[in-house]
């Protein structure tokens, strides 16, 4: 089954050597400015589009599900859990489930490898229809800033963990760079189903099934669609039997209609408190604070953290348009975390006064009585007249020359206690 994680890593593989993802020995983290469909809702674009996918409902109760098996009036009924991770079919549920029974599967927490170690609760599950599969194979179309265009990867190895492939196998992965205003071509389409070993009639059909996916790709806006497995029959159709659908940030505004559709309710509460105030927070296992404005920032910022021999427990990013209230409630969160014992604010004031910063951090600190160390380095517009602020504050704040000298403060701060 497809992952965020494996899609992560395929990005990066077609992406390289621009690498999205900050990595170390400690901790491997991506800013998760995605919104991930669940299967259900991938699939239901695709098949308005015109892919062809397996029958199915969805249900949220046992009784639901019983009453899809009856619409649906198949041979064999087949339920897959719906959460974001991939590895359902080997997870477990502790209601001690390992598949199969609805009752046992919604309101239950689903763990697999690629879940926090209690699980997901699962709300829904999909009741599709059973179909034999004789031989799996894997397509996904994403963005490769290389050639400035979408890339068709491929390989006649699917249903498996495709970044073991991509570790043990590298010749089994095949690409297509497609032209941004050409659009797929058919020889295209037809050299990617020959690759993935589909033959004689089901070569067309795969090549005609490839060119739909990518009309989804263009018509939704998303940074990658991911087929896990793309099989076919022993009856000769080519069908997508899993799906996946992720969207950047930047879609939003021309895809209203498929944003709503995320009910955040995987999220951790904090991440969507942030949300509340247009702040984004990623959550990590450390326990200094990073508390940035920009993606970039953040993953510099937990490395030179790290590098100096500390953890980042988290970042929350300011974003552009700061203000002052933004930096308050910020503030309000990182100090309800239980696990920060330190705070290392980095702020580079190009679009972001650095004037605005320092109000919002002298209010915080004495409205919220701040007890753990902060460490805070500006740089950037108005930043004498922030130094200014802080200084004269008469608040424990320690001001630093720049990002190394706030590290080694923030860390040598937490090794005291």
């Amino acid at each position: 089954s497809s992952s965020p994680r494996s899609a992560k890593l395929l990005r990066a593989l077609v992406l390289s050597p621009m690498l999205l993802v900050a990595q170390s020995q400690a901790f491997q983290f991506t800013s998760r400015r995605w919104l991930n469909l669940q299967e259900y809702q991938s699939k239901k674009l695709m098949s308005d589009y015109g892919v062809r996918v397996q029958r199915f409902f969805v249900a949220d109760s046992a009784n639901e599900a019983l009453q899809a098996d009856k619409r649906l009036n198949a041979k064999e009924i087949v339920l897959k859990a719906q959460i974001l991770a991939g590895g359902r079919g080997k997870g477990v549920f502790n209601s001690g489930l390992k598949g199969g029974l609805a009752e046992q599967m919604i309101g239950y927490n689903l763990a697999t490898k690629q879940t926090p170690k209690g699980g997901v609760k699962v709300n829904k599950v999909i009741v599709a229809e059973a179909l034999d599969i004789a031989r799996e194979t894997y397509l996904a179309i994403l963005m490769d800033r290389s050639c400035n265009g979408p890339m068709l990867v491929g390989s006649p190895q699917g249903g498996v963990d495709i970044e073991e492939l991509v570790a043990s196998n590298p010749e089994l992965i095949f690409k297509e760079q497609i032209g941004i205003f050409e659009g797929i071509k058919d020889s295209q389409a037809q050299r990617m189903a020959e690759n993935l070993g589909f033959l004689g009639p089901l070569k067309n059909q795969a090549a005609d099934q490839i060119k739909k996916l990518y009309n989804v790709f263009l018509k939704v806006d998303p940074s990658q669609v991911e087929v896990n497995p793309f099989s076919e029959t022993p009856e000769g159709q080519v069908v997508c039997f899993d799906a996946k659908i992720n969207f950047d940030d930047n879609a939003e505004f021309p895809q209203k209609n498929i944003f709503a559709m995320d009910n955040k309710s995987e999220n951790e509460p904090i991440e969507n408190e942030a949300a509340r105030y247009d702040l984004k927070h990623i959550g990590l296992d450390g326990n200094i604070a990073c508390f940035v404005n920009g993606a970039g920032l953040a993953m510099a910022t937990c490395d030179i953290i790290f590098l100096n021999g500390g953890k980042p427990a988290n970042f929350l990013d300011l974003g552009g348009s700061v203000k002052e209230a933004q930096v308050y409630q910020a503030f309000k969160l990182l100090t309800a975390d239980p696990k920060v014992e330190a705070i290392l604010l980095s702020i580079f004031g190009g679009i972001v006064n650095c004037a605005i910063i320092a109000n919002g951090i002298t209010k915080a600190c004495r409205e919220l009585e701040l007890k753990v160390p902060m460490m805070v380095r500006l740089e950037g517009t108005n930043v004498q007249e922030a130094q200014s602020i802080l200084s004269s504050s008469g608040l424990p704040i320690t001001s630093t020359i720049d990002l190394e000298d706030a590290a080694r403060k923030a860390v040598d701060n937490v090794s005291k206690k």
